[in-house]
């Protein structure tokens, strides 16, 4: 229980962080930022290996971000790592800055350039595909937007990282229902999602990913798969833990304003004071 209390303070953490980095820059995409977050709270402080101290140590387990616009996530857990002061989250998308509105290489602990829709699969493939090359035992972790897995590249990945077995690879989809134009399932239906993927030759996990302990869990199983690689299927809510943003697609893209990061900040004191009890 100290482990998952522990897990989703910091989530809330990144929450407050990215409400307000996005409040500050005045751009850039909350909705997804927020559906990711419990996602890499696991990731960044329990699943993976990795050292702040030495962000291209070679035995490191690999994080590719392939909804690259969702960086906000990405950057609360890399500076509550301990990766770059958290003051740098405050430049965001500020001309020279860090921290770009996608994730490039100038960002302490990240690999490689993201944003470009539908190639994150195939980046994080070769990371996999090196580690078997290379006789390393780290793992490649790679989070996709559900409106992404309609670009064809990443079923091309799909297909390849079946082929070579690459069980060292693990995919996570951030299964919030939305894109940019609307509701997943009006601008090109993704189900049977699950049975595609398996029909791929993946193993496939469903869960909530909002919730710590499925998410451990299913992790934990992933790590057990031998000779194909993982999906989890994380079902997730656009914008989760800010009540005006939820479930609301102009948030994909639109920055809180300052009156709404007041909003969203008492709504996620209400919710850490909650949890806090329990």
């Amino acid at each position: 229980m100290e482990k998952i209390r522990f897990l989703k303070n910091n989530a809330n953490q990144m929450r407050r962080l990215i409400v307000e980095m996005l409040a500050k820059a005045g751009s850039g995409h909350p909705g997804g930022s927020l559906s990711a977050t419990e996602i890499l709270a696991c990731l960044f402080f329990e699943v993976m290996r990795h050292d702040p101290k030495n962000p291209g140590w070679e035995d490191r387990d690999r994080f590719h971000l392939s909804k690259g616009h969702c960086c906000p996530a990405l950057y609360a857990a890399l500076a509550l790592n301990g990766y770059f002061p958290k003051e740098e989250l405050m430049h965001l998308r500020c001309l020279g800055a860090k921290l770009q509105g996608h994730p490039d290489r100038r960002t302490p602990g990240v690999s490689m350039a993201s944003g470009s829709l539908g190639k994150g699969l195939s980046v994080a493939l070769g990371m996999a595909l090196a580690g078997k090359m290379d006789k390393k035992d780290y793992r490649v972790y790679c989070v996709m937007g559900d409106g992404e897995i309609q670009e064809g590249n990443i079923w091309e990945a799909a297909m390849a990282a079946a082929h070579f077995k690459t069980d060292n690879l693990c995919g996570i989809l951030d299964y919030n229902r939305f894109q940019i134009d609307g509701r997943t399932e009006d601008i090109m239906n993704l189900e049977p999602v699950v049975n595609k993927w398996e029909s791929f030759g993946w193993h496939v996990i469903e869960c909530d990913g909002h919730n710590i302990e499925l998410l451990i869990e299913a992790f934990h199983q992933a790590k057990g798969i031998q000779q194909k690689p993982t999906l989890i299927v994380a079902h997730t809510v656009k914008g989760k833990g800010v009540s005006f943003m939820e479930h609301v697609v102009d948030f994909h893209g639109r920055a809180p304003t300052t009156k709404e990061q007041e909003i969203a900040f008492k709504e996620l004191e209400d919710i850490e004071r909650d949890e806090s009890q329990l």
